[in-house]
């Protein structure tokens, strides 16, 4: 006949060989980079089959909260305001009672946590006391240790897999950004009638900030600036079309800068459906007769100077994108005064702030234009991006930041 200590010796050797038994089925199943609908589908047999538990609910976070395992429950992932219900249970808690109605089919909720984050909850139901009886809580601390074993697995396969995601996000972005430097000019033009420098300073990998300055017949020059609404990829590959297509239509068609923009802004309006558009200025001087005929299309207003004098390349219409027809389009034309600059830019430049979330503005930018009228324009912009760092201080550059200067002699 079998003493009283003897059955609960076998006992618990039984539930200690169990234990064993689970815990290593489910670590060579994690080692073995198991995928995580099989580990759900081993996590779920060790409740059932090993554990005799027929009634309970499973839910974890991922990219957002779900259920991955319920069994016996009525109850659904709606019926939870997850923080509110079930943030506040630190550890294994018998729910006795609850002011929360779908607690109360649950008798005990088992919390998985790392580092103050929530990451899963296990709910069940004793059907047969069989955590209850136990003089020493062993079943409910195992079904801790074997979910939180579970749960910690997976996130790390989660946060391993984000990581990898992300280095080859870095990669394509450097791609991207090695491809995008080829869009750019990289041989201005420096001789003695012309005098043409940029500088571009990206907020992130790809920025949505354009320049460009490239001939188009003998003495005439097209130059341009534009940005594109919003940042990252998407912007990067609109702003790459639009390059795209300013050289092909100014190249090879015979527009007046009222239509090149006017087709530019169909374009843009086509490829974003109205979700992005484009600020831009574009201007086209022929140093024959040193004309200057430009439209603005809601950009920041270059400045014209002779060193003394700055005027403002206002005319123009609104950005290119925002509706399917640009209203009061129009183009102006001036003469270009001799040893004249026209300085570009994004609103990068005029909107950076500092510690006093002062803005830069674009006074400042003529100030130092003027003050520093005979430096090259190489040495102008890079004086320019000097004092934007001063500016800055230890603020960020929270946009992306281009200055094309061009000098007619």
């Amino acid at each position: 006949m079998v003493s009283g200590r003897e059955k609960v010796l076998e006992e618990q050797t039984n539930f200690g060989d169990l234990k064993l038994q689970s815990l290593l089925e489910l670590t060579n199943a994690i080692n073995s980079n198991t995928p995580y609908e099989q580990l759900i589908q081993l996590f779920e047999f060790i409740l059932k089959q090993q554990l005799n538990l027929t009634k309970f609910m499973f839910i974890i976070k991922r990219d957002d909260w779900q259920v991955a395992l319920k069994s016996g429950i009525k109850a659904k992932l709606r019926d939870f305001n997850i923080e509110r219900d079930l943030f506040r249970f630190e550890e294994v808690t018998l729910l006795d009672s609850s002011k929360v109605e779908v607690l109360n089919e649950f008798d005990y909720i088992i919390p998985v946590s790392h580092k103050a984050n929530k990451l899963a909850f296990l709910l069940i139901v004793d059907e047969i006391n069989q955590l209850a009886n136990l003089s020493q809580p062993r079943l409910t601390r195992f079904l801790q240790t074997i979910t939180n074993v579970l749960v910690v697995a997976l996130e790390n396969k989660r946060l391993t897999k984000e990581m990898m995601r992300q280095v080859e996000l870095k990669k394509e972005l450097e791609i991207a950004k090695e491809m995008q430097q080829f869009l750019f000019p990289s041989d201005l033009p420096k001789n003695e009638r012309m005098d043409i420098s940029a500088k571009y300073h990206t907020h992130r990998e790809v920025g949505g900030d354009y320049y460009d300055f490239f001939p188009i017949g003998v003495g005439q020059y097209i130059f341009c600036i534009a940005d594109v609404s919003g940042k990252g990829v998407s912007a990067a590959l609109l702003m790459a079309n639009f390059q795209a297509c300013v050289r092909a239509l100014a190249t090879y068609n015979n527009f007046n800068l009222e239509e090149l923009v006017s087709e530019l802004n169909h374009i843009v309006y086509a490829n974003a459906k109205g979700e992005k558009f484009i600020t831009f200025f574009i201007g086209m001087v022929d140093l024959q007769n040193r004309k200057l005929q430009y439209v603005n299309a809601g950009h920041n207003y270059p400045i014209l100077t002779d060193g003394k004098n700055a005027t403002d390349l206002d005319i123009g219409t609104i950005g290119l994108g925002m509706f399917q027809e640009l209203p009061f389009l129009k183009s102006s034309e001036i003469v270009l005064p001799k040893n004249a600059t026209i300085s570009l830019y994004t609103d990068g430049v005029v909107e950076l702030v500092n510690y006093k979330n002062e803005q830069f503005e674009t006074n400042r930018l003529v100030k130092i234009i003027h003050d520093f009228y005979p430096l090259k324009t190489d040495d102008l912009n890079a004086l320019i991006f000097s004092k934007l760092d001063d500016w800055r201080g230890e603020e960020d550059y929270v946009d992306d930041t281009a200055v094309l200067t061009c000098r007619f002699f």
